[in-house]
C-alpha cells in the first residue's frame, strides 16, 4: 500500500462495521483488548452514530474503496471548555509506518484549531507504545490523571497539546 493512494474523508453510515473491525483487530494485535477499552465499548459499532454529536467529528481513510484507518475529535463530557478529545485513532496493520498516522493527527489538529478548540486531550495505554511516541513528536505532553468521563478506565496514559491559534 502506498500513501499517495489514501485519501481522507468524514465518516459514513456504511462505515461502522469495517471500522469496528480494523480498531478492535489493532487492539487485539497489541494486547491492548481488555475491558474499560474501546474494545469493549458498544460505540465502536456505531461510529457514524457517535459523531453526529455537536463538535465532533471523524475522518476515514481509504484506498481503492477499503478503509485502512480513521481518527476523529469528540467534545467529551466533563472537559473543560475549549478541548476536545482524540479519538479512536487506529490503522489497519497493513498500513502502519507510512505517514497516514501523522496524516490523519495532522487533519484532526487543524480540524481542532478550526472549530474553536484550544486543547486536544488523549487517552491510550502503554501496550499502544508506537501510538504514544506519535503524540509526544505532535508535542502532547503528559497528565497525571484523567480529563472528563470517557467510562476507559482501561487507559492509563493522558496526554494534552495546546493548538496554536489560527
Amino acid at each position: 500500500m502506498s500513501i499517495d493512494a489514501i485519501s481522507i474523508r468524514n465518516i459514513r453510515p456504511d462505515d461502522n462495521a469495517a471500522l469496528a473491525v480494523i480498531i478492535r483487530d489493532s487492539l487485539a494485535e497489541f494486547g491492548a483488548n481488555k475491558p474499560g477499552t474501546v474494545y469493549f465499548d458498544p460505540s465502536t459499532d456505531a461510529l457514524f452514530d457517535l459523531f453526529q454529536e455537536e463538535g465532533s467529528i471523524y475522518f476515514v481513510a481509504e484506498e481503492g474503496g477499503r478503509l485502512v484507518g480513521g481518527a476523529g475529535l469528540f467534545p467529551r463530557f466533563g472537559l473543560p471548555d475549549g478541548v476536545c478529545e482524540l479519538v479512536k485513532m487506529y490503522l489497519h496493520k497493513d498500513i502502519r509506518g507510512k505517514g497516514l498516522g501523522r496524516l490523519l493527527i495532522e487533519r484532526c489538529l487543524d480540524t481542532a484549531r478550526y472549530m474553536g478548540y484550544r486543547k486536544v486531550y488523549i487517552e491510550t495505554m502503554p501496550e499502544l507504545r508506537k501510538a504514544v511516541s506519535v503524540y509526544e513528536k505532535f508535542g502532547f505532553t503528559y497528565l497525571q490523571g484523567p480529563l472528563g468521563h470517557t467510562g476507559h478506565f482501561g487507559c492509563d496514559v493522558w496526554m494534552i497539546k495546546e493548538l496554536l491559534p489560527l
